[in-house]
């Protein structure tokens, strides 16, 4: 029987050059269409593996892992400086998908950089910032700003912890005024204390306390002064009280509470007293609170005069609720 031989079919000459042309392994400097360059492993005529690409149209340099044609793993960008010309990095750590994810370190500038976790080219998770004025943030980030639990240092030594809210300080906090000797605690909205108390906290280690500790609930008082007569403006003796002139067993401290503003000065705020009305007037209610909450102020704190600002102090011995009632009570008598 005879032997037919088949005579093999050659490949069209298109599909052997294309296949010598397939970029597999190390290869040298492979020029793109736009002037970009790339120099390292690839895979499958894809970049993969390690290599350093070149952009032309900013100059930027980026060494390390590469995946699938994407950077992908742990690498380093560097940018030229538009003055000297010398490359400087701009972020050092780990790429997912060609985007900044995981742990890495960001340069902003000589001296204001982020070393934390990332998410798609956006700070998230647990970092922290050095800015370039002397403050630093630590604590937890979102979409690129604090967001949750966080603490701020600020660079002469003053620092806030608490909560954090499209990076301002939103929610329940304290402010340690290390300067000044007190410690704020309360609640913020969009970087501003609503409300909440203040307290002396190493005050005598402070290097510049304030002028007068906060009195404390309950201590004995030698000189408690007069109070306005707000129907005649005359002064007339304080009425004892056990609170007053008894100390409590539990010395605590006097807390005030601010229903506005920032706490970044003393606890002393100015405060500009209200004048006593003269005999015969009728002073509303509101004008009430604001004379015997001036009262208050001039006669036992003494601050120093300057604009007015609204304090509402605690009362948690009923000295200024008794006041006003002593002060119905005389008008109804009248």
């Amino acid at each position: 029987m005879p032997i037919f031989k088949c005579p093999q079919k050659s490949e069209p000459l298109w599909k052997e050059w294309d296949q010598k042309a397939q970029k597999n392994g190390l290869r040298h400097q492979v020029f793109a269409v736009n002037g970009d360059h790339y120099v390292g492993e690839w895979k499958d005529n894809m970049k993969h593996g390690k290599g350093t690409q070149v952009w032309k149209k900013d100059g930027a340099i980026y060494e390390g892992d590469w995946k699938s044609g994407k950077r992908d793993g742990y690498g380093t960008l560097s940018l030229p400086d538009q003055e000297t010309g010398k490359y400087k990095r701009a972020y050092s750590g780990w790429w997912k998908g060609d985007k900044k994810c995981g742990y890495g370190i960001q340069f902003f500038g000589p001296k204001e950089y982020y070393e934390g976790d990332w998410c798609g080219n956006q700070r998230s998770g647990w970092g922290r910032m050095y800015y370039s004025n002397g403050d630093i943030y630590e604590g937890q980030w979102h979409n690129d700003k604090p967001e949750g639990e966080g603490m701020l240092r600020l660079k002469n030594g003053n620092r806030y912890e608490g909560n954090w809210q499209r990076g301002v300080k939103n929610g329940s906090g304290r402010f340690f005024h290390l300067d000044h000797g007190q410690l704020f605690e309360g609640f913020w909205v969009d970087d501003v204390a609503k409300c909440g108390t203040m307290i002396d906290f190493g005050r005598d280690e402070a290097p510049q306390p304030t002028q007068f500790p906060i009195p404390e609930v309950g201590s004995s008082l030698k000189d408690p002064g007069t109070t306005p007569n707000l129907q005649t403006g005359n002064s007339s003796p304080l009425p004892a009280t056990p609170n007053l002139t008894e100390p409590s067993p539990v010395r605590k401290q006097s807390r005030f509470c601010f229903q506005s503003g920032h706490p970044q000065g003393d606890w002393q705020y100015p405060y500009k007293a209200a004048s006593i009305p003269k005999a015969g007037s009728t002073p509303t209610g509101q004008a009430v609170s604001q004379r015997l909450t001036a009262w208050v102020f001039s006669t036992l704190l003494r601050p120093t005069p300057a604009t007015s600002i609204q304090v509402k102090l605690l009362d948690p011995d009923g000295v200024l609720e008794e006041a006003l009632a002593m002060f119905k009570k005389t008008k109804e008598g009248d």
